[in-house]
């Protein structure tokens, strides 16, 4: 190809990705894009300061509605799309904001994934079609107050009494849990652990929500208290037992965070970008000035490598060739690159940086919780570390 007939360059897509993608991932991309410029970009500056989702519902439905919920499932009502076309959508929720992603990831990675792979036919066609609508909003209770990052020395229980189950413990930090219709709690058992599908309007099954939080502020956290649940014997999920279960669900969900995180950087890089091409000091835009200029550049680099990594990614997890030692990667560097993109973000802003007419620090503070919530950064380290060495150093 000739020099004059390169196409230009692109400074929202430098590298070119989007000739990666099909039509139909492009209008999966825009659908979501334009749904959260419309529904949730001119409130979401209010949600925060307030601490609340006000229309979680309503949210829910809408994204029903665009196949949003649940989207690389197949059957029940589900998109059945690839796992490319859920990172684009995970991504453009995650640049209008984490919470709403993390709405999105629970109910569709965590909640749904695990009655979709796990669950028996009844618990399918019960829960999951008024899930992918929306209708239903689903929860997913693993973490405990005293065991995050090593989920096998849980609590919670689950004894049998006659035919029946009878749960009791606490979950911590669980979003959409004081929403949600159903909740897929995991407990200890005689025979392992299992996991359990509770319908939130049993006796003895509460979910205080969490305030006074300063990030993930537009979502809703709660605890879950379980004392002395009843379920009968066909709630428990039949086709797994131990910890493979959640942890397999937790990869799912890890993958979307992958994209997602790049979502935040992103908006808070374009909010950057425009900031420095129109702010003046010393008589011209500071971002004529060197310094600016390589700020600039370094987080544009760590932005789209990030995204070409989220990319491979899901090509592999679309050709099942997708490990969890890779999800690890991906998630690693991702939110790790995507808070750092954010606080240089805020630098070149200076003071209106802090200021919620701009996005960048709401980005940053709730990349704060995406940087520790499924998976801290120093188990996905001890993760790839095993993977490396063939040593195990959990413990």
């Amino acid at each position: 190809m000739s020099a004059g007939r390169l196409p230009r360059f692109d400074a929202g897509d430098p590298l070119g990705i989007d000739d990666l993608l099909s039509d139909e991932d492009l209008a999966v991309r825009d659908t979501v894009r334009s749904w959260a410029a419309d529904r949730v970009l001119p409130h979401i500056a209010q949600w925060y300061e307030n601490g609340e989702l006000p229309v979680i519902r309503e949210l829910a439905r809408e994204l029903g509605a665009i196949g949003a919920l649940g989207m690389p499932l197949s059957g029940y009502g589900c998109a059945g799309a690839s796992a490319v076309q859920y990172g684009l959508a995970c991504l453009e929720l995650e640049a209008a904001d984490s919470g709403i992603r993390s709405l999105v990831s629970v109910q569709g990675s965590l909640a749904m994934y695990a009655i979709h792979r796990f669950g028996s036919a009844e618990q399918k066609e019960r829960w999951l079609p008024g899930m992918a609508a929306g209708e239903v909003i689903g929860c997913f209770g693993l973490t405990e107050p005293d065991h995050g990052s090593d989920p096998a020395g849980m609590r919670t229980y689950a004894k049998r009494d006659g035919s029946d189950w009878v749960l009791t413990g606490r979950k911590m930090w669980i979003t959409n849990g004081s929403v949600a219709g159903v909740a897929v709690v995991w407990a200890r058992t005689d025979d392992g652990i299992r996991g359990f599908v509770v319908p939130t309007r049993e006796p003895g099954f509460s979910a205080p929500e969490i305030r006074h939080k300063w990030s993930l502020r537009a979502s809703v956290t709660s605890e879950l208290v379980m004392d002395d649940v009843r379920l009968p014997a066909d709630a428990v999920l039949p086709e797994v037992t131990g910890l493979r279960g959640p942890l397999s669900c937790l990869s799912h969900a890890r993958y979307g965070i992958v994209w997602g995180a790049m979502g935040a950087a992103r908006s808070s890089f374009e909010s950057a970008l425009e900031y420095a091409k129109t702010r003046e000091q010393f008589g011209r835009p500071i971002g004529g000035f060197q310094l600016t200029q390589a700020k600039l550049a370094d987080m544009a680099v760590e932005l789209h490598k990030g995204i070409l990594l989220a990319h491979h990614l899901g090509r592999r997890m679309d050709a099942g060739r997708l490990r969890p030692e890779q999800v690890s990667f991906g998630k690693l560097n991702n939110v790790r690159e995507a808070i750092e993109i954010c606080r240089t973000a805020r630098t070149i802003l200076g003071a209106n940086g802090i200021s919620l007419e701009y996005p960048v620090m709401r980005h940053a503070t709730n990349l704060e919780s995406v940087l520790t919530y499924e998976g801290t950064v120093e188990m996905h380290q001890l993760v790839l570390g095993k993977a490396l060495t063939g040593l195990d150093a959990f413990r």
